[in-house]
């Protein structure tokens, strides 16, 4: 008899230890592989979309590539407008004084995701944090306006817009707000795209809600740091106003998507 229970115990030992790897790796012994997610993030000066793919490799370590796209301001950027009517009754459209180039950025990193807490410990809110590194490339797109020129029409003096970006020859107008009538097309500057290689990095602390379920959903606060190899354009550059070429932001990102 002692012989059986022993040959029982030595059938059933195997299971018992995968058992047990099992709880270490996932409290609810729910295993998943892969985590997809979308991210939604709003920071100190713009916002991003990201699209994030990681290999789950224990409940509490997840490691993952994100690929994101978003816009840069400048944080002296003001909206402006005449909200006058000057061409066929057409309404001037809001414009930045000063602002010399619209500024994307595409964003490549790896990161890992660590869980500090699991569920069952927070009532069913996990806590953890993300560190993730980098390439990241600015693209460069310059900021037309529409400038008001005098012009004299039938002997009598009136006016005409023009649509230009900043240079040097026309600065003393591109700066002077009566000068300005609005911001141009969106579209005028994307075939003057320019780049500016560079590197970043992000650092946050997340709350989590259904770590064991198969949809992914969280919420997350940190901080960002962009570092270009040259300074970005962003505004046009006078004694009290100087660009720079890195960037450091706190952000607040909605994520989700699915495990599997």
């Amino acid at each position: 008899m002692n012989r059986f229970y022993f040959m029982l115990l030595m059938v059933f030992v195997p299971f018992l230890m995968d058992a047990q790897i099992v709880s270490e790796i996932n409290p609810a012994n729910v295993v998943y592989n892969t985590e997809k997610t979308i991210d939604l993030r709003v920071h100190t000066n713009g916002y991003a979309i990201a699209y994030n793919w990681g290999s789950i490799r224990t409940y509490y370590k997840t490691l993952y590539y994100q690929v994101e796209l978003g816009k840069l301001n400048d944080p002296r950027e003001s909206p402006q407008n005449r909200n006058n009517a000057f061409v066929f009754n057409r309404l001037s459209s809001s414009y930045k004084f000063g602002k010399q180039n619209d500024v994307f950025v595409a964003r490549l990193g790896k990161g890992v995701k660590r869980y500090l807490t699991d569920q069952a410990k927070r009532r069913g809110v996990s806590i953890g944090y993300n560190l993730e590194g980098g390439a990241s490339m600015a693209i460069i797109k310059p900021y037309y306006l529409e400038l008001i020129y005098p012009k004299i029409i039938d002997g009598r003096t009136g006016a005409e817009l023009k649509v230009e970006k900043y240079t040097t020859e026309n600065a003393n107008k591109f700066l002077n707000n009566s000068d300005i009538y609005g911001r141009a097309n969106w579209s005028n500057g994307l075939k003057e795209l320019s780049i500016a290689p560079g590197i970043q990095g992000k650092a946050s602390v997340f709350f989590s809600l259904g770590t064991n379920d198969k949809v992914a959903k969280s919420i997350e606060v940190g901080m960002m740091a962009d570092v270009f190899i040259k300074k970005l354009p962003l505004m046009v550059e006078t004694p009290v106003v100087r660009n720079k070429p890195y960037f450091l932001n706190l952000y607040v990102n909605l994520q989700f998507g699915k495990r599997n």
